[in-house]
């Protein structure tokens, strides 16, 4: 017992001096800035996950110029771009009629109407009637064509309390603006409100806060978005302290500057919205009697915003709810936060440092104790899992948690642990792992780190049985695709092969470009090793064969593969110098089924196994003899089979009896009585009976195929059927020969 609470207080002082440096690197990064753009990342994907609709998100309609509305007024009135303002106008008289509760324009009127002076005066004179038509002003700090505040325009009827006190608090304050542009002063008179329209997105361009409150020339301007509710209720009190602006019985989080981070409520779309031609064409149905295609009831009481959408008008931003975003409905948005009151806030830089100290210590202490590869996995995704969950609740209750900063810090600590546990521990585990990782599937390796007497280092002889595949035609496939594209192809293939070979307790030896090499009963005993490696050679050409449509779409060829299985004796160990070594084999039986792989060529076949696989293989497959192949450098020849599923050899009876026939017939050296039966199945067959001129071969007796000739002494002989063309490896004899 003393020895286990010994142990157990060293593992929990160095998890706390690991988690305790994570978490110090960490928050340097942190405050350094650098995690500010996967920070913001993170938050636009919280944005999209948990983006819903709000208590006040029906209280807002959107009327969206968009392209549809183009348009229609250009085929329908032959109006062209710029519209005349005196559309705007029977814009804001269907608005009042409706009961709409106020309507803001995210549209700047800053020119003259083309139209004339007296379009202008149409659409101000509509604007003053209804008296709850907000109009921006855009105010920045180089662009716009005044510095001061125009002595047309009458000064804005809007006070905020405590304004003074709270600048004076905060190092920034109220965004000050040195120029602006207001709308004509036919226009502006009118207006119940002016709002600043201007933005400014964060560092990475995307638009997540907006300026509540905007100074130029001493005078202050609400944001866009809080205007309609100014229209609506003049009478509303406004105050801000530090960190919070009040509006009426509403409330927002604000930072130094004055900024809200808002809360979106969904993609573009979320808010009711209507186009500009249904609203157009209602108010000219109304006036003649006819059903408005926009019912007056859908806007009574609600604020109204109308704004572009078309693409070719240049009102969209990027958001993080999506890439491209109508700017109407960042202001929509901004006033359904207010009136929700549910604008987040950002969580305190002291509680955010705690709270990654926190991870962090505890991440390493777990990360320390459960020193195991499963435990180490357990605790790396509870590290990150655990903070992802927190700033998704935190989202919920309306704060910005910062993301990165405590997962880094929880990582950064399992890592340490993980990697002070492998440099201290578990030396014999790490170095099988390390040996066989590459090689063996990770149950083999399990079980050798449970039993390492059964592992034998250097090199022993045992019967394996081995495999060695290759696509056909890969050179022409590599050389059109680039790099990557290659890359990616060869991983994809390689991938779905090992997981067959591993699965099926292979070793794998490695990989030679895209040919696979692979051996079964090493370094652990498989006493079936023959059967399943038989079995790994018929999947691989089922995974390969559901994959070459999909190969087939990348590179526009279809991918066939050829493999050769043996078994045989062959020296298998950790073979290399002391610093550096392969677990291999290497032997004449190796080599045999290096040279099968390629005799596949010959035959038209591409699954080929030695007579020693085919007799060791158990009941469970079929296989047709191909031919007897003499080898170079071995004097018997080798009878060589195509083995195949049950099913296959049962669907191809017909045709593989008239094989064996023949090949009977070839054996006999009744060579023009073979080639005929070979002829009759050709199309259903690919080995077929080919002329060739045969290299170094002359007539034996009884018209065999055996001895050697000189480089000089060549003839024409009936080859084996299945062969397309001789190799210099191999000659293909009749029995016996």
């Amino acid at each position: 017992m003393m020895t286990f609470t010994n142990r157990s207080g060293r593992k929990i002082a160095q998890g706390l001096a690991i988690g305790l440096a994570a978490a110090l690197a960490c928050l340097g990064i942190w405050s350094a800035g650098w995690f500010e753009t996967g920070e913001a990342e993170t938050w636009d994907w919280r944005a999209r996950v948990l983006a819903r609709p709000g208590a006040a998100t029906a209280d807002i309609v959107l009327v969206l110029l968009d392209q549809n509305s183009l348009d229609w007024a250009a085929r329908e009135n032959g109006i062209t771009w710029p519209w005349p303002r005196e559309i705007y106008a029977a814009v804001v008289d269907f608005c009042r009629r409706a009961g709409a509760r106020s309507l803001a324009f995210d549209v700047l009127f800053t020119e003259a109407s083309s139209y004339g002076v007296e379009d202008d005066r149409r659409f101000g004179a509509a604007v003053e009637a209804y008296g709850k038509v907000v109009l921006p002003v855009f105010l920045g700090a180089s662009t716009g064509d005044r510095r001061r505040w125009p002595d047309s325009v009458p000064d804005p009827q809007f006070a905020v309390s405590g304004l003074d006190a709270w600048m004076a608090q905060t190092a920034r304050g109220a965004a000050g603006y040195l120029r602006a542009v207001f709308p004509v002063p036919e226009l502006a008179r009118p207006a119940a409100v002016l709002c600043n329209v201007h933005m400014i997105p964060d560092a990475d361009g995307i638009y997540r806060r907006v300026p509540l409150l905007g100074r130029f020339d001493g005078r202050l301007l609400p944001a866009l978005g809080l205007g309609p509710y100014f229209a609506g209720d003049p009478a509303a009190a406004v105050r801000i302290e530090k960190g919070r602006l009040s509006v009426g019985s509403f409330s927002a989080p604000i930072d130094e500057a004055g900024r809200a981070l808002l809360r979106f409520r969904g993609p573009s779309g979320t808010h009711q919205h209507f186009s500009a031609a249904a609203v157009l064409q209602s108010y000219l149905r109304l006036q003649n009697g006819q059903s408005p295609l926009v019912r007056p009831e859908e806007l009574k009481g609600k604020y109204v915003l109308f704004g572009f959408s078309a693409p070719g008008l240049f009102d969209l931003r990027p958001c993080p709810v999506a890439g491209i975003y109508p700017g109407v409905e960042i202001h929509a948005t901004l006033l359904d936060n207010m009136l929700s009151g549910d604008l987040p806030a950002t969580f305190p830089r002291g509680a955010a440092a705690a709270l990654a100290i926190f991870f962090a210590l505890a991440a390493a202490v777990a990360a320390s104790i459960f020193s195991s590869a499963a435990g180490g996995a357990l605790v790396g995704a509870a590290a990150v899992g655990i903070p992802v969950a927190l700033s998704l609740w935190a989202y919920r209750l309306g704060y910005w948690m910062p993301l990165v900063l405590s997962a880094a810090a929880a990582a950064l600590s399992v890592l340490a642990a993980m990697a002070i546990n492998y440099a201290t521990e578990g030396r014999q585990k790490r170095f099988i792992k390390s040996a066989f990782s590459q090689y063996l599937s990770p149950a083999v390796i399990e079980e050798l780190i449970r039993s390492p007497d059964r592992l034998k280092l250097g090199g022993e002889r045992r019967t394996l049985s081995i495999f060695f595949s290759d696509l056909e035609g890969f050179t022409s496939i590599s050389e059109g695709l680039d790099p990557e594209a290659l890359t990616a192809l060869l991983n994809d293939y390689l991938s779905a092969m090992t997981e067959i070979i591993q699965g099926e307790g292979g070793t794998v030896d490695k990989y030679e470009g895209d040919a696979i090499i692979a051996f079964w009963n090493a370094p652990l005993d498989v006493p079936d090793h023959a059967e399943r490696v038989v079995r790994t050679a018929l999947r691989c050409q089922d995974a390969l064969a559901d994959l070459r449509p999909v190969f087939f779409e990348r590179i526009g060829k279809r991918m066939f593969m050829r493999i050769g299985v043996n078994t045989g004796p062959a020296v298998v160990g950790n073979l290399g110098s002391r610093t550096r070594f392969d677990y291999t084999m290497l032997g004449d039986a190796v080599n045999l089924a290096a040279r099968l792989e390629g005799v596949n060529k010959q035959f038209g076949t591409y699954t080929i196994i030695s007579a020693a696989t085919c007799s060791r293989m158990g009941s469970g497959f079929a296989a047709r003899e191909l031919a007897r192949v003499a080898v170079f450098g071995k004097k018997e020849p080798v009878t060589v089979y195509e083995p195949m599923w049950p099913s296959v050899y049962e669907e191809r009876r017909p045709v593989l009896s008239v094989f064996s026939e023949a090949l009977s017939l070839f054996y006999a050296g009744r060579f023009p009585d073979a080639a005929a039966l070979f002829s009759d199945i050709e199309n259903e067959d690919s080995p077929r009976p080919l002329p060739v001129r045969v290299p170094g071969v002359r007539r034996g007796a009884a018209g065999s195929l055996g001895g050697r000739l000189g480089d000089d002494e060549q003839i024409k002989a009936p080859y084996h059927p299945c062969a397309k063309r001789m190799d210099y490896d191999f000659i293909c004899t009749r029995r016996g020969g």
